[in-house]
This record gives C-alpha cells, structure tokens and sequence, in this order.
C-alpha cells in the first residue's frame, strides 16, 4: 500500500503537466492518463479491485484539492460540475475517474459472474453509470473553453463505453456502431500527432478490433468469422474477447455436430453419440491446422494446451458413460464377450489423441531448447538451458508412448504394437545422445562415448525396422541428422580426450605459492603475497590457537579416616559428682 501511494503521488505530478499542457484552452490526456493510471495500478495482472480503489482514492484527494466536497461527514450535499467551473482541467478528471471507478467495478464482478450469475446484473448497472459519466465528460468538453483534442478524446471514450453496455446487452448493431465510432475516432487521431501518441491511439484500435468484427459476426457477416480465428491464431482478442471467441467457436462446432454420427480409426467404425465428443472430434482439425500455422512458440503452446485440455474433458465424459454402461451390463448380467466395445475403443481413439497431442507438444519443447542450446551465450550470469533439460522432455515422451502400447482394443494391432515400438527406439536414441552430452560437460569421456555407441545402435536398428513400416518415420525426426551428428561429436569427443590426458598440471614455483600461513610463521622464506599490501594482510593468526599448560595440583587427605588419635584424658578437666548438694549450690552461685 505503502508502494502504492508513492506511486499514486509521483502519478498526479505527472497528470498535472499533462492536465496543463495546451496552449489553445484546457486540456487532458484522456487515453493516456487511463492508460498509465491502469498499467501501474493492477490491471497489469487483471487486478480491477486494486485498481477501483486507486480511483476512489484519487477522487477523494481531487475533491480535497478542488475544495469540491460532497458535505461533511455528518450529512450527505450532492454537487454536480458544470461549464462554469472549468477553470481548471482538474473538473475534468474528476468525472474521468468516476467512470473509471464504475468501469473497473464491473469488470470485477464480470470475473466474479462466472461462479455467480446473478452478478451480472450488478455489472450491467455500473457499466451504465460508467457510460453516464463519460457522457457528462463529453458534455463538459464541449465547451470553449476545453480544446479540440480533448473533445475528440472525449467523444471516442465515450462510444468505447456505449458499446461496451451495448456488447453485454448483446445489441450487436448498437456496439457495432459505437466501437466504428471509437475506432475512426482514434484513427485520426493517430494520423495527426506524433510518432509516440499515435502508437497509443493504434494500440486502442487493435483493442477494439476483435468486438467490431464479433459484433459483424453475430450481425450475420460470415466474413467475419475468418478474422476472428486468425485472430485466435496470433494471440490477439485477449481479455474479454477471449471467453467470446471460444464460446464462438463451440457454438459453430455444435451447430456441424449434428451431422456427425460416426468416426472410423484403425479400421473400425465406431459411432459417436455423445455430444461433447462429436464437437472435439469435429474440432480437431482445425486445432491441428492452428498449431501449424501458429506465428510464435507461446501462441503455439498455448494452442497444445487448449487441445489438451478439451481433449481431458472429452474424455472424462466418454469415462462416465462408460461407468453407466458398466452399471447396466451388471443389472442385465450379461458377461464380457471378449470384444472392446463401441465406447471402450471410442475412449482408447480419444486417449490415443491426448497422447499423441503430449508427444508432439512436447518434441515441439524440445526442438526449442535445442536451438537455444547451439546459441553462443553471452551473458553468464543467466542459466542457459542444459541437455538435462531435454532428457526430461523425452523421458515425458517415452513414458507416454509406453501408454499407446497398453490401449484397450489394440493389443492384437501388431502393425499399430510395431510402429509404437519404432517410435519408442528413435526417442530413446535422442534421449541417450543427451545423456552422453551431459556427460561430455563433465568431461567423462569413456561414459560419453558408451552411450554414443549405443545412439548409433538404437539408430541402426530403427532404420532396418523402417524398412517394413514406410509410413512410420514421416512425423518422426530424422534418424540420418542424428547418426551424422553423432559420428562428429564423437571425433571431437576423441580428441578432446587425448588432449585433457596430455595437459599436465604445471607445477608453481615457489615464489608464486598460493599459501595462507601468516607472515610471522614463514619470515625467513621469502614469498610473494599481495595480500600483504592489501586492506586485510595476513600477519598474525587471529585468534591464537589454544596451547596445553599445566594444571594446579589439587591435594586429597585419604589417611584422615585410617588414623588413630592418642587419648587426651589426661589434658581434659575432671568435673567432679555433686549431686543434689551440688546442684543447690549451683544455683545460688556457691560452686562457681
């Protein structure tokens, strides 16, 4: 919090300048100032909670400063800004930050209307009162007094919010109008100002670009749909959009499902009645041509891991109606008739699909770390990726092709038992050759070339079980790469062996010994030790070690107990028998 308040003072200095900064009437950087405002204060990591309160904080020190009070803490005075009071940008920010504060609320409780509906109500409500607040500032822009960017600034945030209200209301013609608006709004803008606002004003318009063509979309344009998924394969459409667009593209999968009625694999026909699983089938082409085409490596893990996950659900809706026919079976009492039923070899095709989909994902990873490993690296401080890094990934892969080998209903495929194998002997060839490249950092050579004979073995033997399976190799890496560049590092290997076996240490005079006695022990040998002249010398060793002394004897008389004493009788007084007679006289002190 503490963090917060400084930045949000070091903000308001910063808005003042841009508050000010016309010459032609009172200006405000509108998208700017929303902008930062909105970048430093939580929505960097979609935090609108944060940012609601930054807003009402903010309100509250402008209302301060402006003396524009609301009352007083006992009794509530509304006051309303108007024309005459804009004597100060200021005014103008303040209603800014009202519709912000309402903005921010309801994409709060969009997120929180997930999990609950009736929330959406809510967010409905305070989108409209954002979009009243915008209208008030555009109002309050219309006068003389403010100047012509800061109305036109005005004018598309206030279309942005109309068709904000309008895209939720699903009034797709309204928003479609609205955001074209906005759009062509922030398009001159951008043509009549510098280099560095204008990429503000274009980077509003890519945000604003995936709605219009929603909106055309859902006006009937088919057109549009095109751009939305390629939209989806660049990444863009994020945020609100996103949730849009998926439901966008199940709806369409759901619409062609009904036409779907059956999927053949392996040889066997097998029909599909549930629908979650007709859509992901129906779908998984044009997931797979996604990742194809997909511009960079994030959007094209974030693709694997959207089918990945389609791919879990689908499967735990064929498990559950495999439960029920299981149930059934039992209440009819009809045994296992040996064969894999429709469901059991629809969910073996869907699990081989899953792991299928792991296997390149991950071969994709690590045909990535594999180019950043050839990279030279440069900075040292910075942990570069190492071949441990790849075993991993293959030993992922192996462990899910260990998987496709036990699948119900293929135990008797010999051709599919036989590909799996093939495949399970080229990435146990990459694996080892990674194994033995980490050996090499380590400079164990003899383990090293070990394990490149038996990559050259596992190689050997994929291409002379190759030679039966034609079609097997096509999505598989290339065997020959590997053997070439195995010979190779094996040369180097070589070499590098000989010439770590043939350096031998050289042996430092004596001047130039490293040792650390301190000078009072070796004054008479002279030695070169920079340290001597140094901030911390060595000269005596502090603290001295303990050196033994001897103890104070301590005397112990055993004999007291053994020895006999002479009598004493004789030294010892007699007192002599007096009786009762001597006892009275004792009394009366006659005796003493």
């Amino acid at each position: 919090m503490a963090a917060d308040k400084q930045n949000e003072g070091k903000l308001s200095l910063t808005d003042e300048n841009k508050e000010n900064s016309s010459d032609g009437g009172i200006g405000l950087e509108i998208l700017q100032i929303i902008k930062e405002s909105q970048q430093q204060h939580g929505l960097r990591h979609g935090d609108y909670q944060r940012y609601r309160g930054y807003c009402s904080r903010r309100l509250r020190r402008l209302r301060k400063t402006l003396g524009f009070k609301m009352g007083n803490r006992h009794k509530f005075v509304g006051k309303k800004i108007n024309v005459e009071m804009l004597s100060d940008s200021r005014y103008l920010l303040l209603v800014l930050m009202e519709a912000e504060r309402a903005w921010s609320y309801a994409m709060q409780l969009k997120q929180e209307a997930n999990t609950e509906p009736r929330k959406r109500f809510h967010l409905l409500a305070r989108l409209r009162k954002a979009a009243k607040h915008s209208e008030k500032l555009e109002k309050l822009c219309e006068s003389p007094r403010v100047d012509a960017k800061t109305k036109l600034e005005a004018q598309a945030y206030t279309a942005y919010l109309t068709g904000m209200v309008e895209f939720e209301l699903q009034e797709w013609k309204r928003a479609m109008e609205a955001f074209n608006k906005c759009k062509t709004i922030y398009e001159k803008l951008a043509s009549a100002f510098t280099e560095e606002l204008a990429i503000q004003y274009c980077q509003r318009v890519e945000e604003i670009s995936p709605n219009i063509r929603y909106c055309a979309y859902n006006i009937g344009d088919q057109n549009a749909i095109n751009d939305l998924m390629q939209m989806r394969l660049t990444g863009g459409g994020g945020g609100m959009m996103a949730e849009k667009l998926e439901t966008l593209i199940t709806q369409a999968r759901t619409k062609q499902a009904a036409t779907m009625s059956e999927v053949e694999w392996r040889g066997r026909t097998v029909p599909v009645k549930i629908d979650k699983a007709r859509i992901f089938l129906l779908g998984l082409a044009d997931n797979e041509a996604a990742i194809t085409q997909a511009a960079n490596e994030e959007t094209k893990e974030h693709l694997y891991e959207t089918l990945l996950a389609e791919c879990r659900d689908t499967i735990q809706a064929v498990r559950e109606e495999l439960k029920s026919e299981a149930k059934q079976r039992e209440r009819s009492n009809e045994g296992d008739c040996g064969k894999t039923s429709n469901l059991q070899f629809l969910h073996s095709y869907l699990t081989y699909i899953k792991l299928c989909t792991l296997v390149k994902r991950n071969e994709c990873m690590a045909h990535a770390l594999q180019a950043k490993l050839k990279e030279i690296v440069t900075d040292e401080s910075k942990r570069g990726p190492r071949p441990q890094d790849l075993i991993r990934l293959y030993d992922i892969i192996l462990q899910s092709l260990a998987e496709l080998s036990t699948l119900q209903g293929l135990e008797d495929d010999h051709i599919f038992q036989k590909e799996v194998s093939l495949k399970i002997l080229v990435y146990k060839a990459y694996r080892c050759f990674f194994i033995a490249q980490s050996y090499v950092l380590v400079k164990k050579w003899s383990e090293a070339l070990v394990l490149y004979e038996r990559v050259l073995k596992y190689a050997k033997e994929v291409q002379s079980k190759s030679k039966s399976l034609n079609n097997s190799l096509k999505d598989l890496p290339d065997v020959q790469e590997l053997i070439a560049e195995v010979n190779a590092e094996k040369y180097s290997l070589q070499a590098a062996a000989i010439l770590d076996t043939d350096e031998t240490p050289e042996v430092p005079t004596q001047q130039q010994v490293k040792d650390n006695t301190p000078l009072c022990e070796h004054l008479d040998n002279f030695r070169i030790d920079p340290t001597l002249v140094g901030k911390h010398p060595n000269l005596v060793q502090f603290p001295p070690d303990f050196q033994p002394i001897p103890c104070k004897p301590l005397f112990f008389d055993l004999a007291l107990n053994h020895v006999a004493f002479p009598p004493l009788d004789d030294k010892v007084e007699q007192k002599g028998k007096g009786g009762l007679t001597g006892y009275i006289k004792g009394i009366f002190g006659f005796g003493s």
